[in-house]
């Protein structure tokens, strides 16, 4: 029996102990401080704010992108037409002199002019003629229409001749060549 007095004893010491420190770790705030829960919640809130903020932020970004990219499809060729107009002022010249012309050579020698100005446009805008003359057949880079008989062995599985020239832009076929290839 005393075991048994002596066990409550201690388990009442034990409840005493815990209720005391219970009792002196809750803290009562004091007036003007805040309690974790409130600055938890003022952390949320604050996050929160953050946190719509960025996804409007993101949303006007994509809707002024887009717009952005609408335009350039719009507008995008607008530099590359620019370039061009002269070329075809040239070219109305050129025919209103053909009816009042009875030089041919002359004519033949304007025509000329205007053909090498839009080739040197073509070329300052990334396009580039296919080489079809004596090479190899590519089907990366010709299509071929015709197949003709070689004369020699040397001339087998080359482009013989072209008949509509192809054209790259920037290393990209935009129009294959359309050759005819000795067999």
């Amino acid at each position: 029996m005393k075991e048994k007095e002596e066990i409550k004893k201690d388990v009442d010491t034990a409840d005493n102990e815990e209720t005391q420190t219970a009792e002196e770790t809750t803290e009562i705030p004091v007036e003007g401080e805040k309690t974790d829960l409130e600055k938890a919640n003022e952390k949320i809130a604050e996050l929160e704010d953050k946190y719509l903020r960025q996804v409007a932020e993101f949303d006007n970004y994509r809707r002024r992108v887009m717009k952005e990219k609408a335009e350039l499809i719009l507008n995008g060729g607008e530099k590359v037409l620019t370039e061009i107009l002269p070329i075809v002022d040239d070219l109305e010249r050129a025919e209103q002199q053909m009816e009042q012309m009875t030089d041919v050579d002359a004519v033949k020698k304007g025509v000329e002019l205007i053909i090498d100005k839009f080739i040197k446009f073509l070329n300052s805008q990334g396009v580039k003629e296919i080489d079809t003359k004596d090479q190899d057949f590519d089907v990366n880079y010709h299509e071929a229409i015709t197949m003709v008989p070689s004369q020699t062995d040397e001339q087998k599985g080359k482009v013989i001749d072209c008949v509509t020239k192809g054209y790259t832009l920037n290393d990209k076929v935009i129009r294959y060549a359309k050759v005819v290839v000795a067999n």
